[in-house]
């Protein structure tokens, strides 16, 4: 099981921005995320990529149930579109690195 203390960075992604009230930061993933990005330090937006690969490792091949069961209330990857948890994670570094 996924120890969600282990996440800060997601704590404040989910629970903060992309979540039920994300509209209020944006129409998109990309316009979301940017929101976030201005208010992270680096160090913190480089906390999160390393969340991402560390989640992606602890769950393994069980990764869209087991952010289901972290952080489905508050996001959903695939009523954004995305196909797969991992297609999400992979446009999220993206834009984060961009």
């Amino acid at each position: 099981m996924i120890n969600e203390n282990s996440y800060p960075q997601f704590d404040t992604l989910f629970g903060a921005y992309l979540n039920q009230d994300s509209d209020m930061w944006g129409d998109t993933l990309a316009e979301v995320v940017v929101c976030f990005k201005k208010d992270s330090t680096p160090r913190q937006l480089e906390a999160t990529l390393v969340e991402i690969d560390k989640f992606k490792e602890e769950a393994s091949i069980n990764l869209d149930k087991i952010f289901h069961e972290a952080y489905g209330f508050d996001f959903n990857p695939i009523s954004w579109g995305y196909s797969s948890t991992n297609d999400f994670f992979e446009d999220l570094k993206k834009i984060l690195t961009a």
